[in-house]
């Protein structure tokens, strides 16, 4: 039997501590979810690349164009929500309940509050970064906001935008780091333990990826690889890389968080 880990003193979860090269099982089985539920999974995944075509016009029609680069990489703080549905069809699939839209929309209510609790917390990381993002835009080149007609030069061809990149990169790794230790796992348990709360899916989330450090930074790198890729044509992408990312976290939870009555 594999070494566990406790994270509670009273039996609840166990962290179980797997190999490095783990994450390719995951999205394997997140492949093989999304395949035996295309619809509902195809479905899901456009709901957020519709909202994030909507927001780019938004801030286009507002002038504001140096909002979008913050914008997309701020995806990353609020993905795990957003993933909501896909944790669902695998939870779904995996002890042979029935998988139908009206279910899956409102998987939420097996937990409403703490998940909404989480929701906040991983949206204030996203408002962090934002204004962490407006901040550095204002240090490093503007005093007013950028106009599209400049935005790019003054990005990529300004003397300081090598330390703006920089900056920009580093503080958004150390918030992404945060963010993914707390809510890597966060919302499938919540999903799964109908009676836990919001401390325990944290601590158990953060525990999982502190003692599977390596196997979680693969995982973490594949994440960031395909929602990149799935961003490149215009965010079409990501109506295939969200539902195999998503399907694939609930198979990692599943894999890493353990039940002594399992």
């Amino acid at each position: 039997m594999r070494e566990t880990i406790a994270v509670f003193p009273t039996p609840q979860p166990h962290i179980r501590r797997v190999p490095v090269d783990r994450a390719w099982v995951w999205l394997a089985a997140g492949w093989r979810d999304m395949v035996s539920e295309p619809l509902q999974s195809l479905a899901w995944g456009l709901v957020p690349v519709v909202a994030g075509w909507s927001a780019a016009a938004l801030f286009l029609w507002l002038d504001l164009p140096y909002l979008l680069i913050p914008l997309g990489a701020g995806f990353f703080f609020i993905g795990p929500f957003v993933a909501g549905s896909f944790y669902e069809i695998s939870r779904r699939r995996e002890i042979g309940l029935p998988i139908d839209a009206n279910a899956v929309a409102f998987a939420w209510r097996r937990n409403a509050d703490q998940i909404a609790l989480m929701g906040v917390v991983l949206l204030v990381f996203h408002l962090v970064w934002m204004r962490v993002a407006q901040l550095l835009f204002a240090i490093f080149e503007w005093r007013t906001v950028p106009s599209w007609d400049r935005f790019a030069d003054l990005v990529w061809y300004s003397s300081r935008s090598l330390p703006f990149l920089a900056i920009g990169i580093a503080c958004g790794a150390a918030l992404a780091a945060a963010a993914f230790a707390i809510g890597a796992f966060s919302i499938p348990y919540l999903l799964d333990r109908r009676s836990s709360n919001l401390f325990e899916a944290i601590a158990t989330s953060i525990t999982a990826v502190r003692q599977n450090a390596k196997p979680m930074l693969l995982w973490a790198a594949l994440i960031v690889f395909l929602v990149v890729v799935g961003m490149i044509p215009g965010l079409i992408g990501l109506i295939v890389t969200l539902p195999v990312i998503g399907h694939a976290t609930w198979h990692a939870y599943r894999d890493i968080v353990v039940f002594d009555a399992e």
